[in-house]
């Protein structure tokens, strides 16, 4: 049984992480770190873990944990890891886009490994760092990447992606309310998110030849939790072949399946799923990809590569737990 803490524990990605850690067969939560609710029960803060587990928040770090879980805002992983030290057998997983890109990776004589399972999973085995991915990165990035691995890549990529409130974390905004957010629906941070870096990036890493543009319009959706994508660009085969491309590149992945069946979000909310979609029109292949933000697009998919860092089996912890209506 190994240990488990976390540092950040009282937004959105920590309460997932907590949900599954508590039940996982391998792992024990050994501690959740949050300065702001230190000494309050945790179940005060995630309330529907009641019942589930008698621990405190605490404003002390165990340092020497089998592996540690950054849940802090963008920008404050790096400050933490300069200003606390850690036990030199304990594996880091950062859920902040703070070593996501190449210039990002080498910190403090930390080399990070870009923790996307269906991209890097041999290196993330033998990682001790892992960044892991944005949400509307991996759900994009999997709809993308099997073209790239086929050279496939010949002109621009447009993506449409909507995603759920849970999307913007905990902290109030004027985009965040309720009575902003319900029956309503908006676009923001047009053709410049930042999580177009990152994949970019992975493009390049299958397909070195990428020049063309990401064109990708973020939205706002009125659900709470789910990312549904969809990208279109030029392809110049069939369908069969189309979906040979993405089935060879899928074939050995856990939790990423291509749907001969047009896909919808409730079939991956509360799971690590991710669903992909093929629709040949005349010149264009168009991609859909749907995941839980929250877990195959940050929570879950930490966790699996926690068992992939730690050799257990990549499923572990992570069963099905769809909810369709």
């Amino acid at each position: 049984m190994i240990k488990a803490g976390i540092i950040g524990g009282a937004g959105y990605t920590a309460g997932e992480l907590i949900r599954i850690l508590i039940h996982h067969p391998k792992a024990e939560l050994a501690f959740v770190y949050s300065t702001s609710n230190a000494g309050n029960q945790i179940s005060d803060v995630h309330q529907d873990l009641e019942g589930e587990l008698d621990l405190k928040f605490t404003d002390t770090i165990l340092p020497d944990v089998d592996v540690l879980f950054l849940c802090l805002g963008h920008g404050n992983s790096s400050k933490f890891l300069l200003e606390n030290k850690l036990s030199s057998k304990t594996k880091i997983i950062d859920l902040s886009n703070d070593f996501r890109l190449e210039e990002d990776k080498v910190f403090e004589k930390m080399a990070f490994v870009y923790g996307l399972p269906e991209l890097n999973k041999e290196a993330i085995k033998k990682a001790d760092f892992i960044a892991n991915p944005g949400c509307f990165a991996t759900a994009i990035q999997l709809a993308i990447l099997p073209l790239a691995k086929s050279g496939s890549i010949k002109n621009d990529i447009h993506v449409n992606a909507t995603t759920g409130a849970t999307g913007a974390g905990t902290s109030l905004s004027k985009t965040t309310h309720f009575t902003w957010r319900d029956n309503n629906f908006s676009s923001y941070k047009v053709f410049t998110h930042q999580h177009l870096g990152e994949i970019n990036q992975s493009i390049k890493q299958l397909q070195s030849s990428f020049e063309k543009e990401v064109i990708f319009i973020p939205n706002r959706g009125d659900f709470s939790r789910g990312i549904y994508v969809t990208v279109y660009t030029d392809f110049d085969g069939s369908i069969d072949k189309a979906k040979e491309i993405y089935t060879s590149f899928y074939k050995d992945a856990e939790f990423t399946f291509v749907s001969d069946k047009e896909i919808f979000l409730k079939q991956v909310v509360n799971t690590n799923k991710c669903l992909i979609h093929l629709h040949k029109h005349k010149g264009k292949l168009l991609i859909t990809s749907v995941i839980d933000n929250l877990l195959k697009g940050a929570s879950g998919q930490a966790v699996q590569n926690m068992n992939l860092m730690l050799s257990f089996g990549e499923k572990e912890g992570l069963g099905l737990k769809a909810n369709y209506f």
